[in-house]
């Protein structure tokens, strides 16, 4: 199989620089997910892997061997379109096969092998159709299944689910899965959907103009983000962040809410070490480790205070915003009852989960 390295990579639009010189490792027969928002270079920086793209900087490897200036043919990856990028006017059989065709493999064994690929996709009864005649679910096991017919060492994914409806997005996230850990061949997969990358992946690099802003398991990236912008991108709802300064020694938070603050006296909090009672920091917490208080005591030192926004129910979870200040605090609960809620509640922060980051963004450790 392979793996990929990528060093101080690079690539200039003119004056746009759409991928700000990153360096990834990729182990061979990872699943590697390229998560961010539109225009954050991970499209770019896949169009670079693949070989559609020229770096202006930096070099690829794919198991030692630079790829850097080769073309696409060279580099033995195979790519899945968000478009598919299927031949309208070719059969499946020969839309699947025409990687084997331009390499010259002869047409007996490309029968074979087509067939044996689209069985194990389950898509062998279709092979006279032509892609018009197709759902989009099975247009997309067509695309894998014409990546994976040449025998790849690294498959490239430029978010193949995302012209699926929400049942089938959901179908062929597990038919993915499932075929990677089958394979075990080296993937990296575009995705601005994080739920998505999360369950698809053995790794999630989160980008952002260009540049990783963590690169890590997933349940790592969801329960320790690096920074605010990883706490706020990633998770649904996304994690609660707060302006704050914090007294170490007297465990006294001040959140700011506005033209004043709310003070929380909290024993069992363990402050990051070197930090100062004039510092500003975030404050962040996930929604699910906020507990409501429906009859907060009058001057309880360990709850926000605030008045009920909205209340959204999911079926098995709710959320609830609640207001304090010029912030919205959301909180999520578990469970199919939808609760009754009077207008003003308090809200418990489970201190154990708090994140604190500094003014850069960055995590405290």
């Amino acid at each position: 199989m392979a793996s990929i390295q990528l060093k101080k990579l690079r690539k200039n639009f003119g004056a746009v620089e759409a991928v700000a010189g990153i360096d990834l490792e990729i182990a061979d027969r990872q699943f590697v997910a390229l998560l961010g928002p539109s225009g954050c270079g991970k499209t770019t920086t896949l169009r670079m892997i693949s070989g559609l793209e020229l770096p202006t900087d930096g070099t690829i490897t794919i198991d030692d061997r630079d790829v850097t200036r080769l073309p696409p043919r060279e580099r033995d990856v195979a790519m899945v379109f968000q478009d598919y990028a299927l031949y309208p006017h070719m059969t499946i059989l020969d839309n699947i096969g025409y990687p084997l065709k331009v390499r010259g493999v002869p047409r007996a064994e490309i029968e074979k092998r087509v067939k044996e690929v689209a069985h194990n996709l389950q898509i062998g009864g279709l092979l006279e159709r032509r892609p018009g005649q197709l759902s989009g679910g099975q247009q997309q096991r067509v695309a894998v299944a014409r990546a994976v017919v040449h025998r790849a060492r690294v498959f490239l994914f430029d978010e193949p689910l995302s012209n699926l409806d929400a049942k089938l997005r959901l179908e062929a996230r597990a038919f993915l899965k499932h075929l990677q850990q089958e394979v075990g061949i080296t993937s990296v997969y575009v995705t601005h959907d994080q739920s998505e990358a999360m369950a698809l992946a053995d790794l999630v690099v989160v980008m952002r103009e260009g540049r990783i802003m963590q690169a890590d398991q997933p349940l790592s990236v969801y329960n320790r983000p690096a920074n605010t912008f990883v706490a706020s991108f990633i998770g649904s709802p996304p994690m609660n962040l707060l302006p704050c300064t914090l007294e170490p020694e007297s465990r006294r938070l001040h959140i700011q809410t506005g033209s004043e603050a709310q003070t929380l006296v909290l024993p069992d909090l363990s402050p990051p070490p070197g930090l100062t009672a004039t510092e500003t920091l975030t404050l962040g917490i996930r929604p699910e480790y906020v507990a409501i208080e429906t009859a907060p005591a009058a001057g309880s030192a360990d709850l926000l205070t605030g008045e009920l926004y909205v209340i959204q129910p999911l079926g098995g979870e709710t959320l609830v915003l609640v207001k304090i200040g010029e912030h919205l605090v959301t909180a999520r609960l578990f469970g199919d009852q939808l609760p009754d809620l009077p207008h003003r509640l308090g809200l418990r922060l489970q201190t154990k989960h708090l994140f604190f980051y500094d003014s850069r963004g960055d995590l405290i450790a």
